[in-house]
C-alpha cells in the first residue's frame, strides 16, 4: 500500500477533536485508501479496538438499505460502545440522501469521532453549510504527488521517473497498470464517471457533447488565461452552440467535481484580488493523453500544472500573479507568508533567463521568489532563488 504520510498527520491532529473530518476529492483520488491506512494506524499506534471503529462504504449495494438517513443513524447509534470513543468512517455519503442530518446527530455525542469522504464539493453546500457551519474541516485529497509516486517506481533514476509521472500522472491504482490499453481504458473510466454523475447528473438538460470538448479544451490550454466568453465563442465556432453564463455553469460544475482547478489572479502591486480571466488546470497529468491522445503538449504548460497541484497539496492558496504588463506564473499564500514563483523548463539560454526573472525584479518586497525549471544544480541571484523542479517536488 503507497504511503500518504501527509494525510496521516493531518489526521492526527484533529484525532478525538469534536469536528467533523470531511476527506474530499475526484474519484479514485485514493480517499477511501487513507481512511483505512488510519483505521490501521488507529489499531496500531493509538491502540483502539475494533470495535471502536465503525466502517460503511456506500458504494457497497450491500448496504444500500442504510442510504435511508434514518435506517442509517439507528444502525450507527445501536452499534456504539458507551463508556469508549467510536471512530465512525463513512465513504462516499453523498450517496445517503439527508446524511447531514445523520452528520448533525452524531457530531452532538461526547464518543464520537468522525470521519467523511465525497467526491463532490455539492456535499458542501446548501443545507449541509448551513446545518453543520463550523462543525467541519475539509482535507483535500489529490492523486499521488511526486514524492508519494517515486517509491513505487523500483530504484528507477528520479528524471526518468518524473518523465513517466508527467506522462502518465498519480492515480494510485492505475500506477500499477503497466499495460498500456488497460491504463488508457482505467482512466478513461474514471473521467467518464466524473462527466456523467459528478456533471452531467446534476443538470437538467447536460449536453455531453459540449461536456467532452470543454474538457478537451481546459487540459489542452492549461496555463493560459480564458473568459467563458471566449469558450462560448469557441464552441459555438465549432457547433456547439452556447453562452456565456452556460460556460460559466459548467466550469463551476467541474471545479466541484475536483477534475479541474480553478487558480485566480492577484494584483501584486495593489494587493487585490481580480476576478476576471482566470486558469485552470487538470488534476492530474493523466487527463492530458486520455482527452488529448497523442497530441503533443506545451510542456512548459504541462510542468506548471504540477506545480500548481504541489503547491494546493502543501496547503498554499495560490493565485495567477498580476503586475502591470509582466505576470507571476504563482503568488502562494500561506499563514499571511507570500512565496512567488516561476517555472520554465530550461533557462540556460540568458535571454530566457533574464525574461522569466523580469517579473520578479520588479516586486519590492522580501518575501522568497523561486524560478522552478528542469536544469540541474541551486543558484541565487540577488535573492531570486534557482531550483531544480524535481528537487522542489521531493523536498
Amino acid at each position: 500500500m503507497i504511503q500518504r504520510d501527509s494525510y496521516m498527520e493531518r489526521l492526527d491532529l484533529v484525532r478525538n477533536k469534536q469536528i467533523i473530518k470531511v476527506l474530499t476529492g475526484v474519484r479514485r483520488s485514493g480517499k477511501s485508501t487513507i481512511l483505512e491506512m488510519y483505521m490501521q494506524r488507529l489499531k496500531e499506534i493509538f491502540n483502539v479496538d475494533d470495535d471502536q471503529i465503525h466502517h460503511l462504504n456506500f458504494e457497497d449495494l450491500g448496504i444500500s438499505d442504510l442510504q435511508d438517513y434514518h435506517k442509517l443513524y439507528n444502525y450507527l447509534n445501536n452499534h456504539l460502545i458507551a463508556d469508549k470513543m467510536n471512530y465512525i468512517f463513512l465513504d462516499e455519503i453523498q450517496n445517503v440522501t439527508h446524511f447531514e442530518k445523520v452528520l448533525d446527530s452524531l457530531f452532538i455525542k461526547k464518543n464520537v469521532d468522525l470521519y467523511v469522504t465525497g467526491s463532490n464539493a455539492f456535499m458542501l453546500s446548501g443545507e449541509l453549510s448551513t446545518l453543520l457551519s463550523g462543525r467541519y474541516i475539509e482535507i483535500h485529497v489529490f492523486p499521488l504527488s511526486f514524492a508519494e509516486f517515486l517509491p513505487t517506481m523500483d530504484n528507477t533514476p528520479k528524471a526518468q521517473a518524473f518523465d513517466r509521472y508527467l506522462e502518465r500522472g498519480g492515480f494510485p491504482f492505475a500506477i500499477e497498470l503497466n499495460d498500456n490499453q488497460t491504463y488508457h481504458d482505467y482512466i478513461d473510466g474514471i473521467i467518464n464517471t466524473v462527466l456523467v454523475k459528478d456533471i452531467l447528473a446534476r443538470r437538467e438538460r447536460g449536453n455531453a457533447t459540449f461536456v467532452e470538448e470543454l474538457a478537451k479544451y481546459l487540459t489542452d490550454t492549461a496555463g493560459n488565461l480564458i473568459t467563458p466568453r471566449k469558450i462560448a465563442v469557441l464552441m459555438t465556432s465549432k457547433g456547439v452552440k452556447t453562452s456565456s453564463a452556460t460556460v460559466t455553469s459548467y466550469l463551476k460544475n467541474f471545479t466541484d467535481a475536483y477534475l479541474f482547478y480553478k487558480c485566480d489572479r492577484y494584483d501584486i502591486s495593489g494587493k487585490k484580488y481580480l476576478t476576471i480571466n482566470s486558469k485552470y488546470y487538470p488534476v492530474d497529468p493523466a487527463l492530458r493523453i486520455d482527452l488529448l491522445g497523442t497530441k503533443r503538449p506545451n510542456f512548459g504548460s504541462r510542468l506548471e500544472s504540477i506545480v500548481y497541484l504541489e503547491l494546493l497539496r502543501r496547503g498554499y492558496e495560490v493565485y495567477v500573479g498580476s503586475l502591470g504588463s509582466l505576470e507571476i506564473d504563482f503568488v502562494a499564500i500561506k499563514d499571511g507568508i507570500k512565496e512567488y514563483y516561476q517555472v520554465s523548463l530550461s533557462v540556460k539560454d540568458e535571454h530566457t533567463y533574464q525574461r522569466e526573472i523580469r517579473g520578479f525584479q520588479q516586486i519590492h518586497d522580501n518575501f522568497p521568489k523561486k524560478l522552478l525549471t528542469e536544469d540541474s544544480g541551486y543558484y541565487n541571484d540577488n535573492g531570486i532563488e534557482q531550483i531544480n523542479v524535481i528537487d522542489w517536488l521531493l523536498s
